[in-house]
């Protein structure tokens, strides 16, 4: 199977170019600049004080299913997350292979959404941190898979620069070296980014091996609140859930019912 996540970085750099001829990186600093005066809201407190620690998502598509929910608003689900009990929101940013924006964002905050969200997507460039500053997002998403540890320190200090928290995502056992460069948050990824193919397992089988006193967020393939709660035990403070909500008819009570699982 050929290696998705080589080619969604290559896909991403081509991209990148086609942003900054419309938006130069001078430009988009400018714009950026008047709003580092205000804060954003910390998603690690909000995970670390949290009962349930659930990330609900708003993800519309994916390279390995398609649509998922094509004919989902980014007015609507995000709040009736937030109102719905989410701790935090992750909102896919990725057009080409995931049918989101950055404006979903933007369009989230206009709607009333003031809980965290996370800035999902490839990030490989300063240019997409000053993106994710603009559109509203409280944190955004570091793929070790994607970034040498250099690149990846050199994008962490940058976002911290802008007022953004990371959450830093990992999948194997080598990657776990990069927990050390001092992310806000260290995720494990249940999904091999390269094939697709998810494993729950993965999360407990690494989660004694990040730093003690890290927020630890175990993504993908979590289904049923049993799972949240083993999770919990195993020391996960966040549970990024995404496809299990949005493939319901209504993710916002779908994701209530999940909660009042989870907390009973």
């Amino acid at each position: 199977m050929a290696d998705i996540l080589t080619e969604i970085v290559a896909h991403k750099r081509i991209e990148l170019e086609t942003f900054k001829e419309a938006l130069s990186y001078k430009e988009l600093e400018k714009q950026v600049e008047p709003m580092l005066n205000a804060s954003v809201p910390s998603m690690r407190t909000a995970l670390m004080q949290s009962d349930s620690g659930i990330i609900s998502e708003f993800k519309r598509k994916s390279p390995s299913k398609g649509w998922i929910k094509e004919e989902g608003k980014a007015d609507i689900i995000p709040l009736s997350y937030q109102e719905n009990g989410a701790s935090a929101l992750s909102i896919l940013t990725d057009e080409h292979y995931f049918g989101g924006c950055d404006d979903f964002i933007v369009t989230a905050r206009e709607s009333g959404v003031t809980i965290p969200v996370l800035y999902k997507n490839f990030v490989i460039d300063e240019y997409q941190l000053f993106q994710a500053r603009k559109c509203g997002a409280s944190a955004a998403l570091l793929i070790a898979a994607c970034l040498t540890k250099k690149e990846c320190a050199s994008l962490m200090n940058m976002a911290h620069q802008l007022g953004l928290e990371i959450l830093l995502e990992m999948h194997s056992e080598e990657e776990l070296e990069y927990a050390a460069l001092g992310a806000d948050m260290c995720g494990i990824n249940n999904r091999n980014l390269g094939t697709f193919v998810t494993k729950v397992e993965n999360s407990y089988r690494l989660a004694e091996l990040l730093p003690k006193d890290a927020c630890k967020v175990s993504e993908s393939g979590i289904s049923n609140a049993e799972t949240v709660r083993e999770l919990r035990q195993a020391g996960f403070n966040g549970f990024l859930i995404g496809e299990n909500f949005m493939k319901t008819p209504n993710p916002g009570a779908s994701l209530k019912d999940f909660i009042a699982e989870v907390v009973k």
